[in-house]
């Protein structure tokens, strides 16, 4: 067993692991990153990218069927199931191959293996071949990432009974298949696979899909996936699960959906979509003194500093939200703390949140709710996109723009995006929220004609009584003066 120094130990190297120890590198650290998969994590390998590529042949395949419209006639699309994954697979080769490149130009030193605590700065590691090597540093960073949630009850054998890990692998394309889970993880796969021609049941036993989403934007989604053929049942639980044969699921569903009726269907295939969980639970975290909460996460502060002094933790195993850019930007937070920056320092005013499903989902700041919760007097500019010329030039009339401002001091709160292009049209909301924007500054600014961003100015105009585009509502009438 060899036992090697160096100046900071990076555990796991997904987008949070990769932003650190390529940071620590910038900056002149001597590094190493352990992972037991993967460079790149789940976001490369399994999660964001992956599916980000079988969304676009969905997209794809969705326009191509519906071509007619707008004067190309074609055949419809047939699906290549080998050629879909041969495209998904070099997708992420090429990005994990990026990452390795840039770990060597950055003199990051990568390893593969299981990484365990012996001490607050020891990590042993138990490499691919069996062996073990002890590694000691004066800076450790946690950054294990999540997994998917595993109902024990109803046992996962990857083909038939799977989760989001095992459906990026597209094995096959169910004829019918059960989504439990009205998440993010369900709702994009759920489009994923009836692009690939499923018949797609998503179950969600919450009132909406997409909790602690702006209600009104939730529900223009569901309007919109129902529109396109996606089965939703809200409100309503899978109480049991069976499998009889292969490829074979008799599933029981109950709730507001069913009548409050047990209902028996069967599928071919069942994405357990229920959750993610942290994965810190095989780090020995006792052998350095760190203990998680209840959930397993870790606490840190806002400089990604754990309880114990030289140890560090980012991303999926500090808590929700569960996204690759916020651990991105925490792992550059820690690099830079532990080079010595006492200014560097994670603020979560502004976390975007993506949801790409096609439209795709995007949200910044507060929704309405959270909004009036927090004791705000609110104003709200909605545009909808069948009022946008450039929607219309694309055939891509079925969204909506929303922002949320405060009455009192017009600041933005928050902007709530269903629309093609989503993804990148919230950006102008993460720079509004983090410059402290007005809706008047939003209004005022000169947006690009034709374009799907003019609308985020549209929604700004109208809550000032300013709208071109869209009638601007009545003022309201003045209450009479006491006499």
């Amino acid at each position: 067993m060899a036992t090697i120094t160096v100046d900071a130990i990076v555990i796991g190297a997904g987008p949070g692991g990769y932003h650190a120890a390529i940071r620590l590198g910038q900056l002149g650290k001597n590094v190493v990153c352990f992972d037991r998969d993967e460079v790149g994590g789940v976001c490369l390998n399994w999660g964001c990218i992956p599916t980000k590529a079988l969304l676009h042949v969905g997209e794809v395949t969705r326009q191509i069927n519906h071509a007619a419209e707008i004067g190309i006639t074609v055949p419809q699309a047939q699906i290549d199931r080998a050629g879909v994954a041969k495209f998904k697979d070099s997708v992420v080769k090429a990005n994990v191959g990026g990452v390795q490149s840039l770990f060597k130009a950055n003199k990051v030193t990568f390893a593969y293996g299981d990484a365990t605590f012996t001490a607050k700065n020891s990590v042993s590691l138990k490499k691919r071949d069996g062996t073990t090597d002890e590694y000691t540093a004066a800076a450790i960073v946690i950054a294990t990432g999540s997994a998917p949630i595993d109902v024990k009850a109803w046992p996962r054998d990857r083909e038939t009974i799977i989760n989001s890990d095992d459906a990026v692998g597209i094995g096959r394309i169910p004829k019918n298949l059960l989504v439990v889970g009205g998440g993010v993880i369900g709702l994009e796969f759920a489009t994923v696979y009836t692009r690939l021609g499923a018949k797609v049941l998503v179950v969600e036993a919450l009132p909406n899909v997409l909790t602690g989403t702006d209600l009104e934007i939730s529900k223009t989604l569901a309007r919109i996936l129902k529109k396109q053929g996606v089965e939703i049942a809200l409100a309503t639980k899978v109480e049991t699960l069976e499998k009889v044969a292969e490829h074979q699921v008799k599933a029981t569903i109950n709730g507001e959906y069913t009548n409050n009726k047990p209902e028996t269907r069967e599928f071919d295939m069942v994405l357990v979509a229920v959750g993610r969980r942290p994965v810190t639970d095989s780090l020995d975290l006792a052998k350095a003194g760190l203990a998680t909460d209840e959930r397993g996460f870790l606490t840190v502060d806002q400089q990604m500093r754990t309880s114990v002094e030289g140890i560090y933790a980012i991303g999926d195993v500090t808590g929700q939200p569960l996204l690759a850019h916020r651990a991105m930007k925490q792992g550059v937070v820690a690099a830079e703390v532990i080079a010595g920056d006492k200014a560097s320092a994670f603020d979560p005013v502004a976390i975007p949140n993506c949801v790409y499903t096609d439209p795709e989902v995007a949200t910044i700041g507060l929704s309405e709710e959270e909004a009036k919760a927090k004791g705000y007097e609110i104003t709200v500019g909605k545009f909808p996109l069948i009022a946008s010329g450039r929607a219309r030039t694309m055939n891509e009339t079925d969204g909506l723009i929303k922002l949320v401002g405060d009455a009192k001091t017009d600041l933005l709160l928050g902007m709530h995006i269903v629309a093609p292009q989503a993804e990148s049209l919230i950006g102008e909301g993460v720079i509004a929220l983090e410059m402290g924007a007005t809706i008047e500054d939003i209004g005022l600014s000169i947006h690009p004609h034709p374009t799907l961003t003019e609308s985020i100015m549209d929604a700004a105009e109208l809550i000032h009584g300013k709208a071109i585009h869209v009638l601007n509502p009545k003022p309201k009438p003045k209450t009479p003066a006491a006499v």
